[in-house]
């Protein structure tokens, strides 16, 4: 009986390990079939998406360096086609389900297809750290969880699982070895009669330490740390919020905290996870979808249903940094004229809460670029199999810093009716630091005393 019971400990613990190195004979592909990132290297057979030769590294000639915008090196391209409400029939298997429903809800709204490209491009040593990564990381616990010694790179650039494919999500390179920075970040929300409403300003700051491999003062455990500084509303003038994520979720869970001028000290924040809303951006968001996915993968089932080509919002220079802040906006959509839409290759991993497990949706999908891991779409679906919410995900090549950037996003939320357009940079655009801060200037004390001594 005894060694029953071992054995069956023994299997168990096992069981909760999930290997996702790949074989030499697979990681081979690298630089062959596939890119240093796991890409496949070809061009579609329509010619429609393009080989990848290296991404965009090189700047425009209106290029203005740290200006905080970037000048757009597609400005003179025209849109191949367009597809609206009356031919939506047509490319329906290259739509989301939100796509489409957008489309069905707003007979004037469109989607400007333009010519692809494959600007993605990283530094060496994030290709070199990925490489090795495909022989040698490993997911923990059932995925829900990734070893500490895959840092500086993409986790799994050959992903065999749908927990894979959310690592490389969470875990892609989107900052640089420093941190990013706003001046001012705002987030819009429209209601259902059109009204807009500034949901909130902030001044925000994003690291990963995940990528800070030359800094002995961090956790390695942690892998990305953000915090803002709330400047409007006027109520709200003052708050500084932040949020650190783990590589395993499962022995160090998010850890958040928050600060109110009225009770001037700092506080815990365990709530800021999951399906709580999040305030700032008025509640059309909760916190588990910041950007499409963040933090802990517990709740759901994820499975890898493959790569598929689809349209998706890609360099999206115009959005970014040319169109005006209230040229941005139609009454129930983003400005298609604003918008810029280009055919990739994308992954697929569709959701599945868990039994037993709380959450406001029963299902989720997935579409995220095979370059960057970042643009792409997200839907939603609540309890009773209904379209929920959905978000698009563009992005831009930082050209001059080797850097995939992605976090101004436009979220569309059908059960309310109404829709929002969160991380708008266009004050003060975005700024990139190469030189990490200190761990000491990173605690939650010293956030709270820097930032409200603006």
């Amino acid at each position: 009986m005894k060694r029953q019971l071992a054995l069956s400990v023994a299997l168990l613990g096992f069981a909760s390990v999930s290997m996702a190195a790949v074989s030499p004979e697979e990681a081979a592909q690298i630089g062959k079939t596939l890119t240093a990132f796991g890409a496949i290297q070809a061009g579609n057979a329509e010619g429609t998406i393009p080989p990848y030769e290296g991404g965009l590294t090189k700047a425009p000639a209106d290029f203005k360096p740290e200006s905080g915008f970037w000048a757009d090196p597609f400005r003179d391209e025209k849109p191949l086609f367009r597809i609206d409400s009356k031919n939506v029939a047509q490319y329906a298997d290259k739509l989301s389900e939100g796509q489409k429903e957008v489309l069905k809800k707003n007979p004037d709204y469109y989607f400007d297809i333009y010519p692809s490209h494959r600007t993605t491009a990283y530094p060496q040593d994030v290709l070199d750290a990925t490489t090795r990564n495909a022989t040698t990381c490993n997911t923990l616990k059932d995925g829900l969880a990734v070893d500490v010694a895959c840092r500086g790179g993409l986790p799994f650039p050959i992903p065999k699982t749908g927990n894979e494919v959310i690592w490389n999500q969470q875990l892609r390179y989107k900052i640089g070895h420093g941190y990013s920075t706003t001046s001012s970040s705002n987030s819009w929300v429209m209601d259902a009669n059109g009204q807009r409403t500034k949901a909130a300003e902030q001044a925000t700051f994003e690291e990963q330490p995940y990528y800070q491999t030359a800094q002995t003062d961090r956790d390695p455990n942690m892998y990305a740390r953000v915090y803002s500084l709330n400047n409007y509303p006027a109520r709200r003038s003052g708050e500084v919020t932040g949020i650190n994520d783990y590589l395993d979720p499962t022995e160090k869970p998010r850890r958040a905290f928050s600060y109110s001028p009225g009770q001037r000290r700092v506080k815990l924040a365990p709530e800021f996870s999951f399906d709580t809303p999040v305030p700032s951006q008025g509640g059309v968001t909760l916190f588990d979808e910041l950007q499409m996915f963040s933090g802990s993968q517990d709740r759901f089932d994820y499975k890898l249903v493959g790569r598929k080509e689809m349209f998706i919002p890609a360099n999206a220079y115009k959005f970014y940094f040319e169109c005006k802040q209230d040229e941005q906006f139609l009454k129930s959509t983003a400005n298609p004229a604003c918008e810029r839409w280009e055919l990739h290759r994308v992954w697929v991993v569709e959701a599945t809460l868990k039994p037993g497990k709380r959450h406001v949706y029963s299902k989720r999908t997935y579409y995220l670029d095979e370059d960057n891991y970042g643009i792409g779409l997200y839907d939603a679906w609540d309890q009773g199999g209904t379209l929920y919410r959905s978000i698009f995900l563009s992005g831009v090549q930082i050209y001059d810093k080797t850097l995939p950037y992605n976090v101004k996003n436009v979220v569309y939320d059908f059960n309310k009716g109404m829709w929002a357009l969160l991380n708008d940079g266009l004050k003060g655009g975005y700024k990139f630091v190469d030189k990490p801060r200190s761990e000491r200037d990173m605690n939650p004390e010293a956030i709270v005393a820097r930032e409200t001594q603006r």
